[in-house]
C-alpha cells in the first residue's frame, strides 16, 4: 500500500467517527484531489485552529482540548500532514487552498445560513494560526475580510525585514530539514505523520520567506481585531551568531508591524518556536481573552 493510499484509508475510516474526547465529531472534505480530515467539538464561540508546517491535529491536541472548554473548535490536517494523504504539490497557495476549503465547510455548518428560530446571525469564527498557519490565516483574512471575527497569530505571519534562509545558512538549513524528515519517518502511518521530503520542506521554507516580504500589504486589508502570541527566542537560546540574528529579526519584524498597526495586541512568551506545545495552557488563556469583532 502506498503512503498516499494508506493515509487516505486512515482518513476514510476516521470519517463520521465520534471519539471519546467529549463527543467530538470527525469528518472529511474533498479539495483539489486531497481528502482533508476535520474535527469539530466543544462549546461557545466558533474557532478554527490552523496548523503549521510539520504540525498536525494530533500534535495540537492539548491546545485544541483546552480551547474546547470555551469554544466550538474546528481542527484539520493540511495536505501531506496527519491523516491527510500526500499531494502532488506543496506550495503556499496549495496550503492556502486547503484552509479556504476548510473555512467554506465551517461556514456551511455554522455561519453560512441562519437556522430556524435563530434571532441573530450565526457568529463568524475566530481564526487561530500557528507558524505557517498564521501566515495562511492572514492571507485568508485579507481575501475574505468579513468572514472572521478576529485573528490570533501564534509565532508566525511575521513581516520580518530580512529573509531567514540566505545563501550563507542554506547548507545548514538543508541539513536540519534532512534530519527532520528522517525523524518523521518514525511517525509514518500514524495521525502525526508528515509526508513531505527534506527537499519539499526546504522549498516551502524558502517560499515562506518570500511570502513574508509582502505581508504588510496583507495586514492593511484586514479590519478585524488581531492578536499575536510570539516567542522571545524563536530560534532557541543558543548563543551562536545565527540564533541571535534570527531572534533579532523575529522581534524586529513584529515591532515594525505594530508601528504600522498599533491596534494589534502582542504578547511575548519566554519560549522558542515550540511554544504551542510547551505553553499550551497560557496560549489557550490568551486566545480566550483575545478581542473579537463585536457581533461577529
Amino acid at each position: 500500500m502506498t503512503e498516499q493510499n494508506s493515509a487516505t484509508e486512515i482518513a476514510r475510516a476516521y470519517d463520521g467517527n465520534r471519539g471519546d474526547d467529549g463527543g467530538m465529531r470527525r469528518f472529511t472534505i474533498e479539495h483539489d484531489g486531497v481528502t482533508i480530515p476535520m474535527s469539530r467539538g466543544g462549546r461557545g464561540r466558533p474557532l478554527v485552529l490552523c496548523p503549521g508546517l510539520s504540525s498536525t491535529q494530533a500534535s495540537l491536541r492539548e491546545l485544541a482540548g483546552l480551547l474546547r472548554r470555551d469554544h466550538d473548535v474546528t481542527t484539520f490536517d493540511l495536505r501531506g500532514h496527519g491523516l491527510a494523504p500526500a499531494a502532488s504539490r506543496y506550495s503556499f497557495d496549495d496550503f492556502l487552498g486547503d484552509l479556504t476549503a476548510v473555512m467554506a465547510a465551517v461556514k456551511a455548518e455554522t455561519g453560512g445560513r441562519d437556522l430556524p428560530g435563530r434571532r441573530e446571525p450565526a457568529a463568524e469564527p475566530v481564526l487561530v494560526g500557528y507558524s505557517l498557519g498564521a501566515d495562511l490565516a492572514v492571507h485568508y483574512a485579507s481575501e475574505h475580510p468579513d468572514v472572521v471575527a478576529g485573528l490570533v497569530l501564534i509565532d508566525g505571519a511575521n513581516p520580518v525585514p530580512e529573509p531567514f534562509v540566505t545563501e550563507a545558512v542554506l547548507p545548514e538549513f538543508r541539513m536540519m530539514w534532512a534530519e527532520q524528515a528522517a525523524l518523521q519517518e518514525a511517525e509514518r502511518g500514524t495521525e502525526r505523520q508528515v509526508l513531505l521530503t527534506a527537499e519539499q520542506l526546504a522549498d516551502l521554507n524558502i517560499e515562506i520567506d518570500e511570502v513574508r516580504s509582502g505581508l504588510l500589504d496583507r495586514y492593511r486589508k484586514i479590519d478585524r481585531p488581531i492578536s499575536m502570541i510570539m516567542s522571545t527566542s524563536m530560534a532557541g537560546d543558543d548563543a551562536g551568531e545565527h540564533a541571535r540574528r534570527f531572534n533579532r529579526n523575529w522581534r524586529t519584524g513584529v515591532e515594525r508591524l505594530v508601528r504600522e498597526r498599533p491596534d494589534i495586541t502582542t504578547t511575548w512568551l519566554e519560549a522558542d518556536h515550540q511554544l504551542v506545545f510547551t505553553h499550551a495552557e497560557e496560549i489557550a488563556r490568551l486566545i480566550g481573552n483575545a478581542p473579537e469583532q463585536p457581533g461577529g
